[in-house]
């Protein structure tokens, strides 16, 4: 597996080929940003003009893709394209870290069986800043047999790589975190916000609450609050990071999820639609800790 091309050069994707570079991998890419892919290019990349050019020679597909219906048009085609799976190479191992509906995921892993090529899902947790340090948790749905040689290539770009289950789990693991991490953070933007209105120092507070029982991961890593933590992307002007776009859009999945399954979610439903608030006020390119900025645009 020398040979790997990567289709999807955005904020997440082009650190990630960037790391297997670094791993002394031949990387072939391609985007539709052309200044990605001459980005990649600079790093030791083989620029491809098209998707078919990307997947010529290589042993192994990675794709890293917006949304459930670029995934089904990248590799099963539409009416103006063809395929991934009617061009790459017999043999090839498909590797997709987009995050999409499992149902997505489980079709595209069926057709793939049907020609012969496995194919795993494999979303990622960890933002941009895992995605260039190389420390992503990857989650993987597929075949115990495919998840073995999956994680062979993740773990040049990922700290963590789980098997959540067969194909389409990796998605539902994602789905189920992001749906805990839209909520936490809609709590601490929430509880922070608090204090302040009553007085207290953002950065005592926030000391407060990681040493006692409100601990959690945005207050220790992620701080929503501009000035808490200098590295966080509240401090720098709400960067992303992971946009708040992005969130909504998996909160919307965790939904569409849990109406399939009929489970309850109600403090899903509510991050969601806080989310929905924030975004129809401009905010969708900003990170999603400055959903802290809807509770002041509030008072």
């Amino acid at each position: 597996m020398n040979t790997i091309a990567f289709i999807g050069l955005g904020n997440m994707g082009g650190p990630m080929a960037e790391n297997l570079l670094a791993a002394g991998l031949k990387v072939r890419v391609f985007d539709l940003m052309p200044d990605a892919v001459k980005n990649l290019e600079s790093a030791g990349a083989y620029a491809a003009s098209s998707m078919t050019d990307a997947v010529e020679g290589a042993q192994v597909v990675i794709t890293m893709l917006p949304a459930s219906q670029h995934v089904k048009d990248v590799y099963l085609g539409n009416d103006k394209a063809t395929g991934l799976l009617d061009e790459v190479e017999d043999g090839a191992f498909l590797i997709d870290s987009s995050t999409i509906d499992p149902h997505s995921a489980r079709m595209v892993a069926e057709r793939a069986a049907q020609k012969g090529l496995d194919f795993v899902d494999a979303p990622v947790s960890g933002g941009v800043a895992g995605a260039k340090a190389g420390t992503l948790t990857f989650i993987v749905g597929g075949s115990d047999a495919a998840f073995a040689k999956a994680e062979d290539i993740l773990k040049h770009m990922g700290k963590n790589i789980f098997h959540a289950g067969k194909a389409g789990d990796g998605q539902m693991g994602k789905i189920c975190n992001n749906l805990m991490l839209g909520i936490l953070m809609s709590g601490t933007c929430e509880a922070l916000n608090l204090g302040i209105d009553n007085g207290l120092d953002p950065k005592v507070l926030s000391n407060i609450m990681l040493q006692s029982s409100g601990r959690n991961w945005a207050l220790e890593l992620y701080n929503p609050c501009p000035g808490v933590m200098e590295t966080s992307p509240a401090s720098n002007g709400y960067r992303p990071g992971f946009m708040s776009k992005l969130m909504l859009k998996d909160l919307g999945l965790g939904l569409d999820a849990a109406a399939m399954s009929k489970s309850s979610v109600p403090m899903g439903s509510l991050a969601r639609n806080l989310y929905a608030f924030h975004n129809a006020n401009g905010n969708e390119e900003l990170d999603f800790s400055s959903l802290f900025e809807f509770y002041q645009s509030e008072k």
